[in-house]
């Protein structure tokens, strides 16, 4: 078998939160084509070809393969791009792949999302059998029969349907005896990442039921059907897939709040919400779960270390209220009094003396409350 990842394509920022994008059966990267583009401006999105499929040699996976061993082929493809922890979402067998992750490696999966997808496939009968079909016959049949199972009735997209005539029918042979083997409904009540299920209300191969299953199984999870849309969503529905990924991977609050809360204090933040009003109530809810349940959230720098860029950041820009605030947080994250000291020392050389001397007499200020006697915790 070969040992290199599957063929994948990626785009985006190299510093965005990175999101891996799944393919169904019969499929490849070009399923994502009205999609990828517009999650690119947020995340470093990669697509990623099944054995067999698109760029994807077959010999990626044998006969009897799982759906466990096209996860390994994700995971591979994550190393080699450095990527410990990513977000996911993935389009019927993909969308399989992505609930074995979350059961099985949840530590690498931030969040996932399962699009036209379900805990299992009808059993192994009809899988054996169209993998005989496949193996003895090729695929021309089931691709003149594609756009009936994949969209709603007068919608194609012929570039989809080339694709599969052109799939090597071992690697496709081989992923039918994946989800001929797949039933991971036991597992879905442990999983834990946060997790959006997505369904085509006119999807013949997983219904909405399918969906629901999953939904109701699974902790927390969000269920979005799609009027107007069978198996294949994102190319049926492009606008509509992408604003239900949009929402879901854009970060998540509660461990924001969380981060918030550790960093900044109860007391702080307590007051920030009780002071939260319907116009303002947006930006809150931006604050936790952009700045603080992604951003913060990035194993990537250290919470002490983050700490130094923000004082930097608030120090260039004179932003000196804001400064008090994050002095005390910089405190809770580990710095010592010598060492902010040290941060403004640089920052007077490259942000300037007369930025530095007002951020010392901020820092002296804080430092000075939080050493006094009983001081209670300040805002």
């Amino acid at each position: 078998m070969n040992v290199k990842p599957p063929y994948h394509r990626v785009e985006g920022p190299e510093s965005a939160p990175p999101l891996i994008l799944g393919p169904s059966l019969g499929t490849s990267t070009a399923l994502w084509d009205r999609v990828a583009p517009e999650l690119s401006v947020t995340h470093r999105v990669v697509r990623w070809d099944l054995p067999g499929h698109g760029g994807s040699p077959a010999d990626l996976i044998a006969p009897g393969a799982t759906v466990a061993d096209l996860a390994e082929l994700v995971l591979m493809l994550a190393d080699t791009l450095g990527l410990e922890r990513f977000a996911y979402a993935g389009v019927s067998l993909g969308g399989a792949v992505g609930l074995h992750l979350a059961a099985h490696h949840p530590e690498r999966l931030r969040s996932l999302a399962v699009v036209c997808s379900s805990a299992h496939f009808g059993g192994p009968g009809p899988w054996e059998e169209r993998a005989a079909l496949v193996r003895r016959e090729g695929l021309a049949s089931l691709a003149e029969n594609a756009p009936g199972r994949w969209f709603t009735p007068g919608f194609t997209v012929p570039e989809l349907v080339e694709g599969l005539r052109n799939t090597d029918p071992a690697g496709y042979a081989a992923c039918c005896d994946a989800l001929a083997a797949y039933d991971i409904r036991a597992l879905l009540p442990d999983v834990a990442v946060p997790t959006l299920v997505v369904a085509g209300r006119e999807d013949p191969a997983t219904p909405p039921a399918h969906a629901r299953e999953i939904a109701d199984a699974v902790p927390g999870a969000t269920l979005v059907e799609l009027a107007g849309a069978s198996h294949l969503a994102p190319a049926e529905r492009p606008e509509a897939v992408t604003g239900a990924l949009r929402a879901h991977f854009r970060g998540d609050p509660a461990a924001g709040m969380r981060v918030r809360r550790e960093v900044l204090g109860d007391t702080h933040v307590d007051r920030a919400q009780s002071r939260t009003t319907p116009f303002t109530a947006p930006f809150q809810d931006f604050i936790s779960r952009y700045a603080w349940g992604e951003i913060w959230t990035d194993p990537t720098l250290t919470r002490r270390e983050r700490s130094m860029v923000t004082l930097t950041a608030l120090i260039a820009h004179g932003h000196y209220d804001e400064l008090a605030m994050h002095v005390r947080a910089a405190r809770r994250n580990g710095l010592t009094p010598e060492e902010i000291g040290a941060v403004l020392l640089q920052n007077a050389v490259y942000c300037g003396v007369p930025a530095a001397n007002s951020a010392f007499a901020v820092a002296q200020r804080v430092l000075a409350e939080e050493a006094a006697p009983g001081a209670p915790e300040q805002p």
